[in-house]
């Protein structure tokens, strides 16, 4: 057994960053706790993702439960278990969402997580490099490298015209002071390198003497006495290890392994705990419960016109051409987000923001059990999703036995309102596909089809095809309603020195993909831990 100041529980893109805040004052004995390994050669990469999407070495694997929201299907949920977390396989967009979406969290009774609040955190947090962002809105010398690429590509440059023309403009910096429009997908990727917190927020503190990293480290239970939060017990390649924290212990575990620690611990239902043979040690009802993640038909479209897809482009020898311009230095897909293009957009006239997203990928591919494949045919993606979802699912143990994984049920479409905005995407899609500047590249829609046009229809389909954009929120979340699991200062209530720091404390999702909010939060927490 060994003490510590702080214990901080997974190294992912929460985690990282509180390790890396709380350690900078070499007073503070901090220890860092990761499930997974220390890194994989393929999580430098940013095509890495492809490769690790299915790789249980740096990915928990789990599974959504069968629903009728899915037509029965088990929904892959990669997480990240890996010095980075999901930061270090995700698809690499940055997207802060917007001002209105942290307004609402305030307005929600959370006190000082208004955007006006979290915007110096976000500041702080990154290096945006080009010169035209807003000084107001950018942060220039933090720990994450962000960039801006520009519409270049001959098909992307096509589909920004197309938007134009169906009335959606171009926002150079939709991380700025408005969101709207359409625009290229900022990045956390800086010299072709993928910025995962392990590289931005560990690598360079590594060898701090008051910071102790243990990978391969699995969290068992936390320790408690009475109300208290004294440590945690854990294990390193089967050998059992407690630590002890004189001060707070924060899970950063994510959506799925916090609330799953937490019930582990005692902490949770009651009835549902006691059935699994788990001695309560403080009835919370909210954990596990107001899950939330963006479910995502992906329109598909064969692309008759030759040299403009990426299937074209990487057929024969052009993969490997494609591997030595990243070589080289010069633009390559091995170095581009998962869906380098986005457009923010609203479902209906009469909004004040955008409800809805669509994303492109410039190319078709196909999942297969080992991982994405190329697809032989030559196309493109356009997915359509709404933001800001109001159905609510849940995440819960089934076992008293921390290797077991736990049940995750979205339930998804539940609320009306969603499907609503998602048929309106797909609409969306449709019509910026259907521009008068796509005729060149002889589109020809294949998902869902141009004979599927009712709500019922396209509701249908979106149930058999859809996929998460593996943005899952809420399972601990913050408030003050008696399903809030943790308070404004991130305190699980009702348990002292205890402390949840990660997508998981959001009371609502946020409108886009959920990584760059998550590192928000963990330079939050470090700053409400230390003041």
């Amino acid at each position: 057994m060994q003490t510590y100041d702080f214990i901080v529980i997974g190294a992912g893109s929460a985690g990282a960053a509180v390790a890396h805040r709380l350690s900078e004052d070499p007073k503070h004995k901090v220890l860092l706790l990761e499930a997974g390994r220390a890194g994989h050669i393929w999580s430098r990469i940013p095509i890495g993702y492809a490769k690790l999407v299915k790789n249980p070495v740096a990915n928990w694997l789990y599974e959504g439960e069968p629903e009728a929201s899915t037509n029965g299907r088990r929904l892959a949920v990669p997480r990240g278990k890996i010095l980075g977390g999901s930061s270090a396989i995700n698809g690499l967009a940055f997207v802060r969402g917007q001002a209105q979406d942290y307004d609402t969290w305030a307005q929600m009774g959370n006190q000082g997580w208004s955007y006006r609040d979290v915007l110096p955190f976000f500041k702080r947090m990154e290096s945006y490099t080009p010169s035209e962002g807003e000084e107001e809105f950018r942060g220039r010398s933090g720990p994450l490298r962000v960039t801006n690429p520009k519409p270049t590509d001959p098909l992307l440059a096509t589909v920004v015209q197309a938007a134009e023309q169906v009335g959606i403009p171009y926002n150079p910096d939709y991380n700025g002071a408005v969101q709207d429009g359409i625009a290229m997908s900022q990045a956390t990727i800086y010299g072709r390198r993928r910025m995962s917190t392990a590289a931005c927020y560990l690598d360079p503190i590594r060898k701090r003497p008051n910071l102790h990293i243990e990978t391969d480290a699995y969290a068992q239970g936390l320790i408690l006495e009475g109300k208290r939060c004294v440590g945690v017990h854990y294990s390193v390649k089967g050998e059992k290890r407690e630590a002890r924290s004189g001060r707070d212990v924060v899970v950063s575990g994510g959506s799925i392994n916090s609330p799953q620690l937490l019930e582990l611990s005692g902490i949770g239902q009651g009835e549902r705990l006691q059935g699994l043979g788990i001695d309560i040690q403080h009835d919370l009802p909210g954990v596990g419960e107001n899950l939330r993640d963006h479910f995502a038909p992906r329109t598909r479209w064969l692309v008759g016109a030759k040299g403009y897809s990426l299937n074209d482009r990487t057929k024969g020898l052009g993969l490997a051409y494609q591997a030595l311009r990243y070589v080289l230095g010069q633009t390559s897909m091995m170095a581009a987000v998962a869906a380098p293009m986005r457009a923010f957009v609203r479902s209906r006239e009469g909004l004040e923001a955008p409800d809805a997203l669509l994303g492109w990928v410039p190319m078709l591919s196909e999942m297969r059990p080992s991982g994405p494949v190329i697809s032989k045919d030559s196309g493109m993606t356009c997915y359509a999703h709404a933001m800001r979802p109001e159905s609510k699912g849940h995440i819960h143990i089934t076992s008293a036995d921390p290797g077991r994984a736990p049940a995750i049920n979205f339930n998804f479409l539940s609320a009306r309102v969603d499907e609503d905005i998602t048929v309106a995407a797909v609409n969306i899609a449709r019509s910026v596909m259907r521009a008068p500047a796509m005729a060149k590249l002889q589109l020809t829609e294949v998902g869902p089809g141009e004979e599927l046009n009712t709500h019922d229809e396209i509701i249908d389909w979106v149930k058999r095809t859809a996929e998460t954009t593996y943005h899952p929120v809420g399972t601990c979340k913050m408030g003050s309603d008696p399903m809030a699991v943790v308070d404004s200062r991130l305190k699980v209530r009702g348990i002292e020195g205890l402390r949840v720091a990660d997508a998981s404390i959001m009371p609502t999702l946020i409108s886009g993909n959920t990584n760059a909010p998550s590192i928000m939060i963990g330079e939050r927490a470090s700053d409400l831990i230390l003041n």
